[in-house]
């Protein structure tokens, strides 16, 4: 597969010695408009990529936030008309690499093919189905290849030396190594051992790793980058889309928020 904005935007970052953040928003909530805003608003705070979540009615995977918040979206009619046409009004303001953030169900509804073609043709880079097993990914390896989009896979801190080995084969773009086991939510500590377990990860992998779930605070933020290619925050900001308010008033919160997150992963580290 040959490289995309994904493979470009860590290639830079390597180069500079900085790392990636990824901010994760729920696609469409509080508004379609107000979510392309907040994404342009990410970027010039600093953001390397960023994760649209396509709602889901189970996300089983999520903490209450994001629950919530997938449950907004499919309420105020986020389906993949409406998600396509905030890819494609991004695209007309921004170049930042994105990513689809989903479960299998919805998008197998649509049909693989299918999908992975309008994300391709809306300007998406990749796929991250946090419920596709590798071992069951086949399909979906070769539609993504086809249609040059990352398919990202996640891992976590009871995955297997094997089962690494066969995500590791299959996955592209980057490895998405969860902080914990559990569900996503802002956490105040890492489980024991996980700078180990990352170094592990780290060590073994021919990808760049980043890591997520539970972070929100550029302590969090700043021990990650000592340790891999890149941070995902996701709870954290989207609790503040969920919040009543105006909308010029929750993008101050979000860039408040964000500003003190990113400033860690713009530091020169070895």
């Amino acid at each position: 597969m040959s490289s995309n904005r994904i493979d470009s935007a860590f290639a830079k970052l390597k180069q500079a010695k900085k790392r990636a953040f990824i901010p994760y928003l729920a696609a469409g909530v509080p508004g379609s408009d107000e979510t392309v805003e907040i994404v342009l608003e990410l970027e010039r705070l600093g953001a390397d990529i960023v994760e649209l979540g396509y709602p889901f009615s189970d996300p089983m995977a999520d903490g209450v936030v994001n629950q919530t918040a997938a449950n907004r979206a499919l309420e105020l009619g986020v389906d993949a008309d409406a998600y396509f046409a905030m890819v494609e009004k991004i695209r007309k303001r921004s170049q930042i690499p994105l990513i689809v953030f989903s479960y299998l169900n919805p998008i197998f509804k649509l049909g693989l093919d299918a999908f992975a073609r309008r994300a391709k043709a809306a300007g998406m880079d990749g796929m991250l189905l946090v419920d596709m097993p590798v071992e069951e990914s086949l399909d979906l390896q070769a539609v993504c290849k086809r249609e040059n989009l990352s398919l990202i896979f996640l891992v976590a801190p009871t995955t297997t030396a094997e089962r690494l080995g066969k995500v590791l084969e299959g996955g592209s773009g980057f490895l998405y190594y969860i902080s914990r086991t559990g569900i996503t939510g802002e956490q105040n500590s890492f489980q024991k051992d996980f700078a180990g377990k990352v170094a592990a990860i780290k060590n073994a992998s021919s990808l760049p790793v980043v890591v997520g779930f539970g972070i929100s605070t550029p302590d969090h933020v700043r021990t990650v980058c000592g340790l891999v290619d890149g941070v995902v925050v996701g709870s954290a900001l989207v609790r503040r889309t969920l919040e009543k308010k105006p909308f010029a008033e929750m993008l101050k919160d979000i860039t408040a928020l964000a500003a003190p997150l990113i400033a860690p992963t713009k530091e020169a580290w070895n």
